[in-house]
């Protein structure tokens, strides 16, 4: 099987073609974050979203936990997919899903114990794809991804195994890992975003690199 691609921290639509060039499958475009690398305003990601051919997925990576505030979040931005970094707290995915219904819905799972796996059992019944990544929401200033820190691969190995929804892998992926990552987890996509940018731009030299370990 064929390891699908998503480049993350996409910031304008030359990236966003650069990427899609060398055959990634889904672009991340990350909104308004309380820490981490690469957000941009939600009128770009609208305008990029809006140029991107329609195989390719285009993730809005939002924030905000309320079901409510996440469809609106869309509506400003028009992706087709919503990449969820946080725990919903106020609403239910079905609702998402009622309100969305032709819109992808992928709920992340910071990696960080066994607990993870109860977590990603439990949401993998009512989303299209987890994505597992390295963040902490529980410190003061929330770790919602773009770390760079690789997690415990073989909780991730379990959370696979377990669920029987498509599995992204992120966190600390690069050119130098990605095989490892692959062989140990078996994920249906792998997701970079420091990984191939050098000085917060995109590498495209790390970038081919990358695509290289990754389809070869």
């Amino acid at each position: 099987m064929i390891t699908r691609i998503k480049i993350c921290c996409i910031q304008n639509l030359k990236e966003a073609k650069t990427a899609i060039g060398l055959g990634a499958s889904a672009i991340g475009l990350v909104a308004k974050m309380p820490s981490g690398p690469g957000p941009i305003p939600d009128h770009l990601i609208k305008e990029i979203a809006a140029a991107i051919p329609p195989p390719v997925g285009t993730f809005l990576l939002t924030s905000h936990t309320s079901v409510i505030d996440i469809i609106r979040h869309h509506r400003e931005t028009n992706t087709n997919t919503i990449q969820i970094v946080d725990s919903i707290t106020d609403g239910t995915y079905r609702q998402l899903k009622e309100a969305l219904p032709s819109i992808k819905i992928v709920q992340v799972i910071h990696v960080i114990d066994e607990n993870s796996i109860d977590e990603a059992i439990r949401v993998s019944h009512s989303v299209d794809a987890i994505l597992l990544d390295s963040g902490n929401p529980n410190l003061k200033i929330k770790e919602l991804g773009g770390t760079g820190r690789v997690h415990n691969w073989k909780l991730s190995r379990k959370i696979r195994e377990e669920v029987s929804c498509p599995v992204f892998l992120a966190g600390g992926l690069n050119p130098d890992n990605v095989i490892n990552a692959m062989e140990t987890v078996e994920p249906y996509a792998v997701d970079v975003c420091s990984g191939v940018r050098s000085n917060g731009f995109l590498d495209v030299e790390k970038l081919d690199k990358f695509f290289t370990a990754v389809l070869k």
